[in-house]
């Protein structure tokens, strides 16, 4: 398991497939030991290389997240893999929120109008006092909603989105890859960004000539964009 943020976490559940895996879909090839393991390892960065990704689809994963709600709206708009997330139409929530640290509290970017800027806002002690007293607040206010008997499904509405939620999220290496490319990259919002650091360290001790074959191909196109 892999902490992240202040409160969050990310964690393999379950893994389907290794190396071996995306070698022998590539060779559509029922024996071992027909290559070399050097021949299997330049073969999956040879298909990496060139994007030749069905092979990858062989290897899936399922993690666990734990994450604010705003960063899995972002998550979620990747609609290639399956998500089961915790309903608070269900559940009673936790009194659980992200409050960014204070080196995090920085202004709008002027290049970038969805983006942060690195230059810290002028009241950092304002902002995380007010974020901390509205999370408060509401979550006071939501549990005497429901004290009073209103349903979980419409108590939860006044909740802030950096409210902690989970899901559990089965990918396979090819979507997962693609993932990591958008989110990791530093045009990405960083809170999304530290989660797909972690899975990416996750990953490599099942996928390792995989892993190497991306880190390799991303040095190379970030190389080709300078």
């Amino acid at each position: 398991m892999q902490k992240v943020l202040d409160k969050g976490f990310v964690k393999t559940v379950d893994v389907m497939g290794n190396d071996s895996s995306i070698v022998q879909a590539a060779r559509v090839s029922y024996s071992k030991g027909t290559k070399t393991k050097r021949e299997d390892d330049k073969l999956i960065h040879f298909l990496l290389k060139n994007k030749h990704w069905t092979p990858f689809e062989m290897v899936v994963f399922k993690f666990h997240v734990k994450l604010p709600i705003f960063v899995a709206r972002q998550w979620m708009r990747h609609r290639a893999g399956t998500y089961n997330e915790i309903s608070a139409r269900y559940s009673e929530m936790k009194d659980e929120f992200y409050i960014p640290e204070p080196k995090r509290l920085t202004k709008q970017s002027k290049t970038n109008k969805q983006g942060s800027s690195e230059k810290p806002i002028d009241n950092i002690d304002f902002a995380r006092y007010n974020i901390k007293e509205i999370c408060n607040d509401a979550f006071t206010l939501y549990e005497k909603l429901l004290e009073s008997g209103l349903s979980k499904e419409l108590a939860r509405i006044i909740l802030p989105v950096n409210l902690y939620t989970e899901f559990y999220w089965k990918v396979d290496l090819r979507n997962l890859f693609n993932f990591i490319s958008l989110r990791s990259d530093n045009h990405a919002q960083y809170e999304i960004r530290q989660y797909s650091d972690k899975i990416l360290e996750l990953i490599k001790n099942h996928v390792p000539i995989a892993y190497e074959a991306y880190q390799i191909n991303l040095s190379y196109e970030n190389d080709k964009r300078m």
